[in-house]
């Protein structure tokens, strides 16, 4: 066997261990198994984007950072967040040539956050319009399971309310139903570039129509270090309430948001649906939602038929008068579902009627009444297959939803300990088949500050989960609602010595 040979698969393996995007494994051509070989290991790099948070004078962010504790990491490692500033020809940001934004030691952007040990959650704050968005890089002990958290919150004027969103790893390909052009929206797509070189992207709308024609969002320059946030209204000729908005790069890659601020019913940030599928889950709907619609979109070329139920504590329901969704092929499909939780936890589930065709779907959700509304967003997401984080919960106004769609499932939920101080509580919890609970949350004791919580399934069937934070300000129930897919902080690499023994033969 040549040595060009091993030197691959051996960078091959590393690779996968850096990056912490591959699975793989060799080709089983000795009739055993060689997937049994691979090891699960701890990423070693990691990226994370933030959206600039806000175009509001009132608005306070408060930016947190967690990172698990894993087996497997080693003691060295570091993670930043600094603030996104497009580079000039000599290399360096707008940030690198203020003065005022410089630490005055290397020359270099001065770090937003900075964490010092996993297991313990940081905080950092802005205030205003011009908080820019932020870029981040976790290595080492730090990479692993990852999480930020932006919340923003506006005490009045357009977008009033509680805005929160998890920060998202760049990726070429993104789906958001739920956007919407109507005169009484503002929704932005926010595309922010982590690399040194040009990124490219094109940004296509699909109304109840099918593909709305414009030429405007193709071929989108986001500078290397760089954010851009586009105004879908100035992509369309016609105002259309509810709109499937597809980002797809050309060149590099990028994090995607879209930002949908509503003139009376508040805002919050509307994150991508997980891939498209024949089978979709939408955890953590308010026990007290006044308002549930439901926007689906089918991308292939077939139609697509759903049914539609509701997960209660209680088992699965089947939502009056909405028992199905049809979905034409290439275009968007909405549905008001209205108070459909009436006062118990719940999630929807959307499972094919026939032959299955895969979906994006996520969920407008409003609480309270008259003028005194607020709305968020919970896009379809995937399970939590070993791990997945909320970071930035108070010791109020934190909810926690699990839902097991199909088998039962055993649950731990940890508790970290506290930004200021305090000790991790851990609870395991059984979630019935078919279900959602809003569990009664483990809190660390002499908590001081904000923590986070980790969910990890220990047996059962698969496992979705949601946190809700909630604030009351002026009568207005202000909340924001985030999905927690598994973190993906391990990756399958396969055993080194087993590729070498098949590539001799």
């Amino acid at each position: 066997m040549n040595r060009t040979t091993v030197s691959l698969i051996a960078g091959v393996a590393a690779l996968a261990a850096v990056t912490g995007f591959a699975s793989m494994s060799e080709p089983d051509t000795s009739g055993t198994d060689t997937a049994k070989a691979a090891a699960q290991l701890p990423v070693e790099r990691t990226s994370l984007l933030c959206p600039a948070p806000s175009t509001s004078d009132l608005a306070e962010t408060a930016y947190t950072s967690f990172t698990p504790v894993a087996e497997g990491t080693g003691d060295d490692g570091a993670a930043e967040l600094t603030a996104a500033g497009e580079e000039s020809a000599d290399g360096k940001t707008d940030a690198d040539k203020d003065d005022k934004k410089d630490d005055g030691k290397d020359g270099k952007e001065k770090a937003v956050l900075t964490p010092k040990e996993p297991g313990k959650p940081v905080t950092g704050e802005a205030s205003g319009a011009e908080s820019p968005a932020l870029v981040g890089t976790a290595e080492g002990r730090f990479a692993p399971g990852w999480t930020v958290q932006e919340t923003t919150e506006i005490a009045a004027g357009s977008g009033r309310g509680l805005l929160g969103t998890n920060c998202t790893a760049p990726d070429t390909e993104f789906w958001f139903p739920g956007a919407s052009t109507a005169k009484e929206r503002t929704d932005y797509a926010h595309l922010t570039n982590p690399d040194d070189s040009a990124a490219v992207a094109d940004i296509e709308l699909y109304g109840k129509d099918g593909a709305l024609k414009s030429t405007v969002g193709e071929g989108i320059q986001i500078p290397p270090h760089s954010s851009e946030a586009v105004l879908l209204s100035t992509l369309v000729d016609e105002p259309q309430t509810n709109l499937t908005v597809h980002v797809t790069v050309r060149s590099g890659r990028v994090a995607a948001a879209v930002q949908a601020i509503d003139d009376k019913l508040g805002g919050d940030w509307l994150g991508p649906s997980t891939d498209p599928a024949g089978s979709l889950v939408l955890p953590g709907i308010p026990k007290d939602a006044t308002s549930v619609r439901l926007v689906a979109f089918a991308p292939g070329d077939a139609d697509a038929d759903l049914k539609v139920r509701l997960a209660s504590p209680n088992g699965p329901i089947t939502p009056a008068g909405n028992e199905t969704l049809h979905i034409k092929a290439g275009m968007t499909a909405a549905i008001d579902l209205g108070d459909v939780t009436r006062g118990e936890a719940g999630s929807l589930m959307l499972t094919p009627t026939g032959r299955p065709t895969p979906v994006v779907a996520a969920l407008k959700v409003t609480r309270g009444k008259g003028d005194k509304q607020e709305t968020a967003f919970i896009p379809a997401t995937g399970p939590v297959d070993t791990r997945a984080t909320a970071a930035d919960n108070r010791s109020k106004g934190s909810t926690l939803s699990l839902v097991a769609p199909g088998r039962a499932a055993k649950v731990k939920v940890t508790a970290s300990a506290g930004s200021g101080g305090g000790t991790a509580a851990s609870k395991t919890y059984t979630i019935k088949g078919g279900t959602t609970q809003n569990v009664e949350l483990p809190v660390p004791s002499g908590l001081k500050g904000t923590y986070a919580l980790t969910v990890e399934p220990q047996s059962g069937g698969p496992v979705y989960a949601a946190r809700m934070l909630e604030e009351a300000s002026g009568g207005v129930p202000m909340f924001t609602v985030q999905t927690l897919p598994d973190d993906r902080g391990t990756v399958e690499v396969p055993d080194a010595a087993q590729d070498l023994s098949v590539l001799q033969k």
